[in-house]
């Protein structure tokens, strides 16, 4: 990441990418263009905080899918990784792979962290709710997991 790290402000275009999902796939934001979509960064699958918001996100998929609403979870880990994660929790979620972070980097969310002591570079989670337009509508940074989902459903059921 450079010393110019990127801050996204609600009402910016949100940055277009393609990216390998779960189940051999790609998806492209810009083609999701006439519906909301909610993408949200994390940092590790299979891990406690990750597994939760994951589950969250798929227990309410029908009522996103009800307003017409695509989810899409982002991390680095590899598309395999995805099918892994999405098959022993029973997701119903697209998960987007950003191995080289370079999304991750455009929405201004990868940068170094700090736990246990250790300095290293990871991802800040948070989420980015794209109105139909491709504007950014909502942005959610350090996201605690706990109701998280619930707060992101009503933030789109007012767009």
């Amino acid at each position: 990441m450079t010393d110019q790290a990127i801050t996204l402000t609600e009402g910016d275009e949100a940055p277009d990418f393609t990216l390998p999902t779960n189940g051999s796939g790609t998806v492209t934001l810009s083609g999701l263009r006439g519906q909301p979509v909610v993408v949200y960064f994390y940092p590790k699958d299979n891990t406690p905080g990750c597994t939760t918001e994951a589950i969250d996100f798929s227990a309410m998929k029908d009522d996103f899918a009800a307003l017409n609403t695509t989810i899409i979870g982002i991390s680095p880990d590899s598309a395999k990784k995805h099918d892994n994660f999405v098959a022993k929790h029973d997701l119903t979620i697209l998960l987007a792979s950003d191995e080289d972070t370079s999304v991750c980097e455009g929405y201004g969310i990868w940068g170094e962290k700090k736990m246990y002591g250790k300095t290293f570079m990871g991802v800040e989670r948070s989420t980015f709710l794209v109105d139909a337009n491709g504007k950014i509508a909502k942005i959610w940074r350090k996201v605690k997991v706990k109701g998280h989902a619930s707060d992101v459903l009503d933030a789109v059921r007012e767009l």
